[in-house]
């Protein structure tokens, strides 16, 4: 297969991680990067890194024994043997120029993580959805069962307070990133594939190319491992048939096993049930019933907790009664439904949920619980994430978002890309006015608001809430600042309980839309 990109080769051998000498990495505070290099550090490498602000994660970092500056600079790279990228990372990066121009090793992040794999057996996460909190479910369970595995996730573990950790055991687990096709570069014994959906088509360009990277991914496979696939998505089936057919047609090494709701998953999920944030349901495996139980909301969630207990015990045999007591002490994932805190009775909850199939997700479970307290109001705040995706996915987002009572649109939060013309969170804002306008549909009656300035939201959210509310903020952006900034300001208010809010049109002082100083947009639906 030919990946859309010239940069990497993900399907080529990388060097051990031994023998990448002084390794500087570009923009290391990001979630990714840092992961990579905590467990370089701890492999005894020197490693040096640069971001364009200070955070508590370069700190965190330092305190590690990285090199750590704050800035782009040319200088930063005079001394590395090995320069560290992300794919966010462009060409015109000062750091990125002088590597080239120096002859250094340029190397992905991916495939800087893959060097420090060696020796191990790998186990790599992958899928449109899930794939964080399955990598995290997935390392949680083997250290019940006394396994100390290696890990790299996308997110930090609530319990653990990191993203990355270099264990004793032989078990490496990593979240692989298909944003870019570097999930091809583990090689795993065992993959777990949650979802195959048309995302981050800016990259894939259309779907057929999205399930060939998905199919080339089961080709990296190590021959006698294990592909855990998740069968209620259309196109995780379709890449499980494919594998049994490859495994019938000439790679009967490969072995395949799906799981879900669905009657015929090879690990089938049943009898579920919840009361509030506890969850539970029968999974049946190899013939044993197990009952599953969680502490973490959602049905996606028991589904995600379904493929850690197949890859642990089907993949890496461990004990499935062991595994089954380790997921039950899963305590989450940082912004994967993370409560933030409450203040004058309005619970404020954080959720990292950026795709249609992830938005859906977060906000049926918030619908969910607030249903079974039958009480309160879902406030939802949505920041989109990518004018690509944005253009691309406007409409299934604002499905997505339909069933809240109170939607607050943000403005695009751009990440590696450049603007688009016409492109906006405006075009989520009316997808959701517009479902929320025809009769019976899902989220008829819902109130959306589209509030373009990135200070006025906290303001708007609060002249909206009451209390009993739940606001879900929703995001891969910089939306998961704005929680804090709600309570702040309920906080300064001293709002009384019961007290309703204004308008948010008329807290922007002046017409509904906002048109006083451009800050908030009543869209209409339902107000």
């Amino acid at each position: 297969m030919s990946l859309p990109t010239t940069r990497f080769d993900f399907l080529a051998e990388v060097p051990a991680a031994a023998d990448l000498g002084r390794v500087h990495f570009v923009a290391i505070g990001g979630a990714g990067m840092s992961g990579v290099a905590r467990v370089m550090l701890a492999q005894g490498l020197e490693v040096s890194g640069c971001d364009a602000k200070e955070s508590s994660l370069l700190q965190t970092l330092a305190a590690e024994g990285a090199t750590v500056v704050v800035g782009h600079d040319p200088a930063h790279v005079a001394t590395a043997d090995t320069v560290v990228i992300s794919s966010a990372i462009r060409e015109s990066n000062p750091e990125l120029v002088a590597a080239r121009s120096g002859g250094r090793r340029v190397l992905h992040r991916a495939q800087a993580l893959a060097s420090t794999m060696r020796g191990r057996r790998r186990v790599a996460v992958a899928g449109a959805n899930g794939k964080t909190t399955t990598t995290s479910l997935l390392t949680v369970a083997l250290q019940a069962c006394g396994v100390d595995p290696s890990f790299a996730v996308g997110g930090e573990l609530a319990r653990h307070g990191t993203n990355a950790h270099l264990g004793t055991g032989d078990v490496f687990v990593v979240e692989a990133d298909e944003s870019d096709g570097s999930f091809l570069v583990y090689r795993p014994h065992v993959a777990v594939v949650t979802s195959v959906q048309p995302d981050h088509l800016d990259f894939y360009g259309d779907l057929e190319t999205v399930e060939e990277a998905y199919r080339e991914l089961v080709g990296t496979i190590e021959p006698g491992g294990l592909l855990v696939v998740g069968v209620d998505d259309e196109g995780a089936r379709r890449l499980a048939d494919w594998a049994r057919t490859r495994r019938d047609d000439g790679d009967p090494e490969l072995r395949v096993l799906t799981y879900g709701l669905a009657e015929d998953a090879d690990v089938r999920v049943q009898d579920v049930e919840h009361r509030g944030l506890a969850w539970a349901a029968t999974v049946t495996l190899s013939g044993a019933q197990h009952r599953l139980r969680l502490l973490v909301p959602g049905e996606h969630n028991l589904l995600n907790a379904t493929a850690a207990l197949a890859a642990a015990t089907v993949g890496l045999g461990q004990p499935a009664d062991e595994v089954v007591a380790g997921l039950a002490g899963f305590t989450g994932t940082r912004r994967r439904f993370e409560p933030k805190g409450r203040e004058a009775g309005v619970q404020i909850v954080d959720d990292y949920a950026h795709n249609p199939g992830k938005v859906a997700a977060v906000v049926d479970t918030a619908r969910q619980l607030l249903d079974d307290a039958g009480a309160g109001r879902l406030v939802v705040v949505f920041q989109p994430h990518l004018y690509s995706r944005t253009r691309d996915f406007a409409q299934e987002l604002g499905a997505g978002l339909a069933r809240a009572d109170v939607v607050v649109v943000m403005d695009v939060y751009a990440a590696r890309e450049d603007p688009l013309p016409g492109v906006s969170g405006r075009l989520v804002a009316d997808a959701v006015s517009a479902l929320a306008s025809v009769p019976g549909a899902e989220g008829t009656g819902a109130r959306v608001v589209y509030v373009p300035s990135w200070a006025a939201v906290a303001d708007a959210v609060v002249d909206l809430v009451a209390p009993g509310d739940l606001v879900l903020t929703v995001g891969a952006g910089d939306v998961t600042m704005i929680g804090p900034e709600i309570l702040l300001r309920l906080r300064e208010a001293g709002r009384a309980e019961g007290s309703a809010g204004q308008s948010a049109g008329e807290s922007a002082g002046g017409s509904a839309d906002g048109s006083a100083d451009g800050s908030v947009d009543e869209s209409g639906a339902g107000s």
